[in-house]
């Protein structure tokens, strides 16, 4: 039996919609990568983008178990000799852009390089319930009842 590897010009992609609302931040980022890298169907190949495209709603909503949402910190370096800054998830939530800490929980479980750039590209999130992809008509997944674990009691 032959090994089978996909075509770039095979891949057939998928919508999917998510409502992110009562959602653990850290179970949903994990199924989202496994979708975006296509890891849930049986055609996988791993140096092909074979994933579904993901549109993640009400981003400001999700969760955090335990302590985490006060004392989870991001880091980055402004690039400037003692420029390390830091912000709680807290802060990410209640700031200009909550729908970042579902993105970067999402971009670290990608692998990195140019097919993990390619793979979060087909990542569309958004903090309110709106989103303009309705003519995508996207199929929607519910994670709450995948696992009672999936949602915060």
């Amino acid at each position: 039996m032959k090994t089978f590897s996909q075509k770039p010009a095979e891949v057939t992609k998928d919508w999917i919609l998510i409502d992110a609302e009562g959602l653990v931040v850290g179970r949903l980022a994990s199924l989202v990568a496994n979708r975006l890298r296509g890891k849930h169907k049986p055609s996988y190949t791993p140096h092909v983008d074979d994933g579904d495209n993901v549109i993640i709603i009400n981003a400001d909503k999700a969760v955090f178990t335990g302590k985490k949402y006060e004392e989870k910190k991001y880091y980055w370096h402004t690039g400037y000799p003692g420029g390390i800054k830091e912000r709680t998830a807290k802060q990410m939530f209640e700031g200009r852009f909550p729908e970042r800490v579902l993105e970067k929980a999402v971009q670290r479980m990608i692998p990195r390089g140019p097919l993990g750039r390619r793979q979060m590209k087909n990542l569309k999130v958004y903090a309110g319930a709106e989103h303009p992809h309705e003519a995508q008509q996207p199929k929607v997944l519910d994670v709450a009842a995948l696992s009672s674990k999936n949602t915060r009691a």
